[in-house]
């Protein structure tokens, strides 16, 4: 297995973790009466698992099983794979930091700080549409 899909992986399951204890607390929030933060916690919660878990699973396992592109470069443009790693987990921390902040208290740093994670996330994806693309292919 890879590097890169081992940290994709393992990054994954952090993000996972997270979301299970974010989820939880968002479960506990309506018999505790948690504190108001905790309901400005469900973007994040989504962000963690869908993009976190779910997608970092996905572009790890691509990373790995996807053809070889060719016998120089097997997995095609490892830096462009490594900028969608990146990109994908700066835009994550970035949206975990400032998405309940921004919806407990609206202010134009958390506004563009939550920009920015956008940016990052669809580079991510792009990048990884770039890195990836050439490996679809047919025998």
């Amino acid at each position: 297995m890879p590097p890169l899909t081992r940290l994709f992986i393992k990054t994954g399951f952090v993000h996972f973790a997270v979301s299970l204890i974010v989820g939880a607390l968002l479960l506990l929030n309506g018999p505790l009466d948690l504190p108001r933060w905790v309901s400005a916690l469900r973007p994040v919660y989504y962000h963690l698992l869908m993009v976190g878990w779910v997608t970092q699973l996905i572009f790890g396992v691509i990373f790995w099983m996807f053809p070889k592109q060719t016998r120089e470069q097997p997995r095609g443009n490892e830096r462009l794979a490594w900028f969608t790693y990146y990109t994908l987990n700066a835009g994550l921390l970035l949206r975990f930091l400032f998405e309940p902040w921004q919806a407990l208290a609206p202010n134009t740093v958390a506004a563009w700080a939550l920009g920015a994670a956008a940016l990052l996330q669809v580079a991510a994806g792009w990048s990884f549409i770039g890195a990836s693309w050439a490996r679809v292919k047919g025998k």
